[in-house]
């Protein structure tokens, strides 16, 4: 479904990130962790072509993504950042709307779909008539993952979604992202800062740091057998196990 093959990226003559190669197996959860400045935004955005590689190249089934191909393919790829990334001068329904309308698809087919994401994030109707300003941190995430889904792309890729929520509601859409993911079968590619927000979610962790992959694997695999010292101790300064929090 979604593969980069050796792809690195530099800006002003600094490596932000280091030739990569990794599939996204598809239908299921990878996240990408690692500290700040790591390298994992810039990764989701050479996956989306947002930014040109300097090495290598993505790869969307056995298409690259190019210049010329980059609006075409996507459209096959859902994106949210942390936030929501909404629209201030929409209301919530002309937000999820957006790309549907501008590709013309008819009003029923779009009301449909609307309903349909709705019930599936636990949107009401009174909630999609309001701006972003009158919504809670928590329903403009969900209104976020209406407009991704919009299009039902076969792709989803989460930059800190949750990042700037309280932790209850947090932890509340924590297990309902899980829910959706696990029933529409998605590839999804979340990035977070949050070892346990990885753990609970993806089959595969890739951990970066200063722009290198320093290893891949579940988080069984990196605490039983890290790569480097570095491995370890991001994951006990997080308390993402508790034989590490008791050490």
């Amino acid at each position: 479904m979604l593969a980069v093959e050796n792809i690195s990226k530099s800006f002003d003559d600094e490596a932000v990130l280091q030739p990569v190669s990794h599939v996204f197996r598809e239908g299921e959860t990878t996240a990408v962790v690692g500290p700040s400045g790591c390298g994992k935004t810039t990764l989701l955005r050479l996956l989306l072509g947002l930014l040109q590689t300097d090495t290598g190249a993505v790869k969307f089934g056995s298409e690259k993504l190019t210049r010329e191909n980059a609006a075409r393919l996507r459209l096959r790829v859902g994106y949210i950042i942390q936030q929501g990334g909404l629209f201030p001068h929409l209301t919530a329904r002309e937000n999820v709307s957006l790309m549907a309308d501008y590709l013309g698809q008819s009003r029923e087919v779009v009301s449909a779909r609307i309903d349909e994401l709705a019930a599936l994030v636990h949107i009401s109707a009174d909630m999609l008539s309001r701006f972003p300003k009158n919504l809670s941190g928590g329903q403009r995430q969900r209104i976020a993952l209406m407009r991704a889904l919009m299009l039902d792309p076969p792709v989803l890729l989460m930059d800190e979604p949750l990042g700037a929520l309280d932790p209850m509601i947090r932890f509340d859409l924590q297990h309902e992202l899980k829910a959706i993911f696990a029933r529409l079968n998605k590839t999804v590619v979340l990035v977070t800062h949050d070892m346990h927000e990885a753990a609970y979610f993806a089959s595969e962790i890739l951990l970066m740091r200063g722009g290198s992959l320093v290893q891949r694997g579940s988080l069984d695999a990196l605490l039983d057998s890290p790569a480097e010292a570095f491995v370890t101790d991001f994951i006990r300064a997080q308390r993402a196990d508790p034989r590490l929090a008791q050490q």
